[in-house]
């Protein structure tokens, strides 16, 4: 195994947590709007293709269900093709309140990498890219396509059904 890391200076002025003192509803809007006034002052730039904000780089995980960001499979937020920030208050693993990026935000990305390690996620991984990734009922992964490229992260667990 191979581990590379890099420090990249991120200044505190680039961070943008998510308001914790907010119900889950009133979080995800107050993130969004922030979203929105960061494209409407050049700091993130837009897609010209879905009008969303558009980031260079997204870094998701996937769950062992396929899930990535907090997109469950069984969770309707998983279909939102407006809003840019959602939330759900029973995420079937904790916390149970989340925010988080819709895919057509995700999906705006240049680049997204996805990184997923471990076993216990190889049953999802061989639905998502194995001989049979195009049938039946998709995985929330298999909902991410950026614009750019996606390029997947996966150790020898993770690949271990395929």
């Amino acid at each position: 195994m191979i581990i590379v890391l890099i420090r990249v200076p991120i200044p505190k002025s680039n961070i943008y947590p998510i308001k914790e003192n907010l119900s889950p509803e009133e979080a995800a809007e107050e993130y969004e709007q922030r979203l929105k006034q960061l494209v409407a002052n050049n700091t993130l730039k837009t897609s010209p293709t879905t009008g969303f904000a558009k980031f260079d780089l997204m870094l998701v995980g996937m769950g062992p269900d396929g899930h990535v960001a907090s997109l469950f499979c069984w969770h309707f937020q998983r279909f939102e093709k407006q809003k840019w920030v959602t939330f759900i208050t029973d995420s079937p693993k904790p916390p149970p309140p989340r925010i988080t990026f819709t895919f057509p935000l995700i999906n705006s990305a240049s680049e997204i990498a996805l990184v997923v390690v471990g076993e216990e996620k190889a049953d999802a991984v061989k639905v998502a890219l194995g001989e049979h990734a195009s049938y039946g009922y998709p995985l929330p992964v298999q909902k991410v396509s950026p614009e750019g490229n996606l390029t997947w992260f996966l150790d020898n667990g993770a690949t271990s059904r395929l």
